[in-house]
C-alpha cells in the first residue's frame, strides 16, 4: 500500500537520500556474574539475582509502550479533533508494533479541559504526549507533563510555546515564509510589502518576514495590518497602495501635458487614459497572510487600488491551501508554500475512502505524530532499549517524512520542514518548486 510505503520512511527518514545512523544501544545492566571462590550460597544468591534481573528485562521490554493523545473530542473544535483521531487511527495501523497502545483524551477545547486530559493521560503511565491543537490549551498541559519529565509534541504551530521538553508539529509561520521570500529573492524581486491580519498569526508573519529581509538583504517598504473583523478595509488598502500620491501624480502629468499643444504632449495624453495612477507602488511582491473570505475580499482590492498582479507578485502562505481561492482572478499566479502536494493527496484519497469524507488540512499532523511515535517505538524494541523516546531520539539530525513531506525537531522545541512553492491556476494548485526530501538540501 502506497502510503503504507511512505510511512515507514519516517524511520529517521530511511529514504535513500537520508542516511539513517542508528543510535546507540541501551542494553539492560545486570549484576556482575560471581567469580571462582565465592560460597556456594553466595554463588546460588547471586545466580538468583541475576535470574530476575533477567526476567525484569525481559518483561519491561515486553510491557505495553503507551502514547497520549490530547485532542478536542467535544464542543465547538469536535469534528476537527475527531478528523485528527481518525488521521491517527490510520497511522497506528500502518506502523504500531505489538506493544504500541494510543490512550486517547478529550481536552474538550479548552485549557481546563486540556490540563485535566494530561493528568487523566500520566494516570494510565504514557510515556510521551501528542497535543493537544490549540496553544492556550498547550500553556495549560506543559506545567503537568514537565512535572512529570515526559516529552510533549503538540499540534500547534504557535512556535511560543517551545521549549526544550515542549516540540511543536504544526508548520509554523517562520517555516511558510522563509521558503516563500527565499523563493521570490531566487527569482529576483527585491521589494516586499506586506498586509496582515492584526492578530498574533499576522503579528508573527510579519516578524518572521522582517527576519528573512535582513537574512536576505532585501527591502520592506511596507507593513500595513487591518482589522480581520472590520468590514470594510479599503482605506488600508488605498494607503498600503499609495493610491492617492501615485494618482495626484498623474493629474500633474496630465495638466503638465494639455498645457503643450505639440504632437508630443497629445500623444502622451492619450496614453494616459484610462490610467488612473502614474508610476509603481513602492513595491514588486507583497505577502498577504489571509485565507478564504478574508483574502477573497482582500485581493480584489488591492487590483482596484491600482496594485497590478501583472506587475506586483502576491505572495501567500500555507492558508492558501484551499481551491475556492482558485476561482478569484487576482490571485492567478500568485505563489505561495505548502507541504507536498502529492504525499497529500495520496493521504486524502485514502482518508476518503475509509471515513467516507474528505479530511481538514489538519489532520496530517495526527498522522505524522503516531507515525513517529510508532517508529520511534518499533526502534527502541529492536534495540533492547527501555526508553524509546528520549529528547536525542525525538530531535535526531536526519529528520522525518511523512505525510506533510520532511520535518525535524530542534533542541529548542521549534521544526524544521520542507515546503514546496505552488502557484494558483483556475483548474489547480501547481507545484513551482518541490520540496527537499532530505536536510542536506537547502530548505528555505
Amino acid at each position: 500500500m502506497l502510503l503504507a510505503g511512505l510511512a515507514l520512511s519516517l524511520t529517521a527518514c530511511a529514504a535513500p537520500k537520508v542516511p539513517s545512523p542508528q543510535p546507540e544501544a541501551q542494553p539492560p545492566q545486570f549484576p556482575a556474574i560471581p567469580q571462582a571462590g565465592e560460597t556456594g550460597g553466595e554463588l546460588n544468591q547471586s545466580l538468583a539475582d541475576v535470574n530476575e534481573a533477567e526476567a525484569a528485562a525481559e518483561a519491561a521490554l515486553a510491557a505495553p509502550v503507551k502514547v497520549g493523545l490530547l485532542l478536542p473530542l467535544s464542543g465547538g473544535r469536535g469534528a476537527v479533533g475527531q478528523s485528527i483521531l481518525n488521521a491517527a487511527q490510520l497511522a497506528l495501523f500502518d506502523l504500531a508494533g505489538e506493544r504500541f497502545t494510543l490512550v486517547v483524551r478529550d481536552t474538550r477545547g479548552t485549557p481546563e479541559g486540556a490540563a485535566a486530559a494530561a493528568r487523566s493521560a500520566l494516570a494510565a503511565d504514557v510515556s510521551i504526549i501528542l497535543g493537544p491543537l490549540f496553544s492556550t490549551s498547550v500553556e495549560a498541559v506543559k506545567p503537568v507533563v514537565l512535572e512529570a519529565n515526559l516529552p510533549l509534541i503538540t499540534f500547534s504551530n504557535n512556535t511560543a510555546v517551545a521549549d526544550p521538553q515542549t516540540f511543536v508539529m504544526g508548520v509554523t509561520p517562520r517555516t511558510q515564509v522563509d521558503r516563500v521570500v527565499d523563493y521570490a529573492v531566487a527569482r529576483g524581486l527585491q521589494r516586499f510589502a506586506v498586509l496582515a491580519p492584526e492578530s498574533p498569526y499576522g503579528t508573527s508573519v510579519v516578524q518572521s518576514l522582517q527576519e528573512a529581509i535582513f537574512r536576505n538583504g532585501v527591502e520592506l517598504s511596507r507593513v500595513v495590518f487591518f482589522d480581520p473583523q472590520a468590514q470594510d478595509i479599503s482605506a488600508e488598502v488605498r494607503a498600503l497602495a499609495d493610491y492617492d500620491q501615485r494618482s495626484a501624480a498623474l493629474q500633474a502629468q496630465k495638466r503638465s501635458l494639455e498645457a503643450r499643444s505639440d504632437e508630443a504632449a497629445q500623444r502622451a495624453l492619450a496614453r494616459l487614459k484610462g490610467i488612473e495612477t502614474l508610476g509603481p507602488p513602492a513595491f514588486d511582491v507583497i505577502l498577504i497572510p489571509a485565507s478564504g473570505r478574508q483574502l477573497l475580499s482582500v485581493a480584489p482590492l488591492l487590483a482596484y487600488y491600482d496594485v497590478d498582479p501583472g506587475e506586483v507578485r502576491f505572495l501567500g502562505t500555507s492558508l492558501w491551501d484551499d481551491p475556492s481561492l482558485r476561482r478569484e482572478p487576482s490571485l492567478q499566479g500568485a505563489w505561495f508554500p505548502a507541504p507536498p502536494p502529492a504525499l497529500w493527496r495520496t493521504f486524502s484519497n485514502r482518508y476518503r475512502q475509509t471515513y467516507g469524507q474528505s479530511p481538514p488540512r489538519v489532520a496530517s499532523l495526527g498522522y505524522d505524530a503516531v507515525a513517529l511515535a510508532a517508529v520511534l517505538e518499533r526502534r527502541a524494541t529492536a534495540e533492547g532499549a527501555f526508553v524509546a523516546y528520549t529528547v536525542d531520539r525525538i530531535t535526531q539530525p536526519v529528520g522525518f517524512s511523512g505525510i506533510d513531506g520532511i520535518f525535524r525537531f530542534l533542541a529548542n522545541g521549534q521544526v524544521q520542514r520542507g515546503l514546496a512553492v505552488l502557484t494558483v491556476e483556475p483548474e489547480s494548485f501547481v507545484e513551482l518548486d518541490p520540496a527537499p526530501q532530505s536536510f542536506g538540501q537547502a530548505i528555505n
